[in-house]
């Protein structure tokens, strides 16, 4: 399949694949342009390119995209191309393409990103003796939650953990996403796992309950834990939605709260459904209401002394009341 070569000469030098004046490109790539801007910025659905651009094109090279996962310490290969031919791997095939609008054009497509597409991948240009690669970042915009289930805190061990947040139309945050949190306003005492298997918790204002008063403010960590023994909550990150949610109003107890939605065409939203719509739609009611899970929460973009009292914006929970209560309505999500 790749066998198949291009002999094409290198452009001229009043390319218009030159840098611009002052930014040399590093002396290492021969063949590949750095990329002007190495973090691409997208959210879930969306199509987002990674760019990757040749100044010249070598005989008998290929060009292979992969996704750096640090999770296992490995690559995985998306696609590989001669100029001619190329070849979809793995299960970012049925959405990747290659942009190909020139013939120098090897930067990689993908459509209806997912919240596991966020992260590094390596454009890699094989050339004999002479290979090299450029970087770049897939950064989704979201929001990072904390998650423990309805029987209390520290009850996940990682895999737990990890398909908790699934459940939630989420999945475990990384340390960048975290970290983010963290300095847009993520204060919370719970120790969590996050996806590289590290457990941390984020604090604005030291207090004695989480590490006291002398601890600076910051993601405080635990390091690395056992993923089968060690128990914490989750940090769940979680982007755009596809779909809308909304609150319907009512005294239902858990079950009349799930057929409200469907008699409605809907479904009873999830936790990560009810974040997004809090930070992308800025969905504001005061409102208490069922979650899939169980759970009664209401999102809150701008405060007010009748709805909590907090002073900061965010969706507040009730926790996990009996199912049995009518006490509340229901926030539906549809697609």
């Amino acid at each position: 399949l790749l066998g198949c070569l291009w002999l094409l000469a290198a452009p001229p030098a009043t390319s218009i694949f030159q840098r611009p004046t002052g930014t040399p490109a590093p002396p290492h790539l021969q063949y590949l342009l750095e990329p002007l801007h190495p973090t691409v910025h997208t959210q879930r659905g969306a199509t987002a390119t990674l760019p990757c651009i040749l100044r010249a094109l070598p005989r008998n090279y290929r060009v292979k995209w992969s996704k750096v996962e640090p999770a296992n310490y490995g690559e995985n290969i998306i696609i590989i191309t001669n100029g001619l031919y190329h070849k979809n791997y793995g299960p970012l095939s049925p959405r990747v393409r290659l942009r190909h609008s020139h013939r120098y054009d090897a930067s990689l497509t993908i459509t209806n990103v997912a919240l596991e597409d966020e992260g590094r991948y390596r454009c890699q240009l094989v050339n004999g003796l002479e290979d090299e690669s450029v970087s770049l970042t897939l950064h989704l915009e979201g929001v990072v939650f904390p998650y423990q289930p309805s029987n209390g805190r520290y009850k996940f061990n990682y895999h737990e953990a990890k398909q908790a947040c699934e459940q939630q139309d989420s999945r475990l945050a990384t340390y960048q996403q975290l970290y983010k949190a963290w300095t847009e306003g993520l204060d919370w005492c719970n120790a969590g796992w996050i996806l590289d298997g590290t457990v941390h918790y984020p604090i604005i204002n030291s207090r004695e309950p989480c590490g006291g008063r002398l601890l600076l403010p910051g993601v405080r960590t635990y390091g690395a834990r056992d993923k089968q023994k060690d128990r914490f909550d989750a940090f769940c990150f979680t982007s755009a939605l596809q779909g809308q949610v909304y609150f319907i109003r009512g005294h239902l107890n858990f079950k009349e709260a799930g057929q409200a939605c469907r008699n409605h065409g809907a479904a009873i939203a999830k936790v990560g459904q009810l974040y997004s719509a809090w930070k992308f739609s800025q969905l504001d009611r005061c409102d208490g209401g069922w979650l899939a899970d169980g759970s009664v929460r209401y999102p809150i973009t701008t405060p007010r002394e009748r709805c909590g009292g907090l002073p900061d914006p965010g969706v507040r929970s009730f926790g996990f009341p009996s199912k049995e209560m009518r006490t509340y309505g229901t926030y539906c999500f549809v697609g």
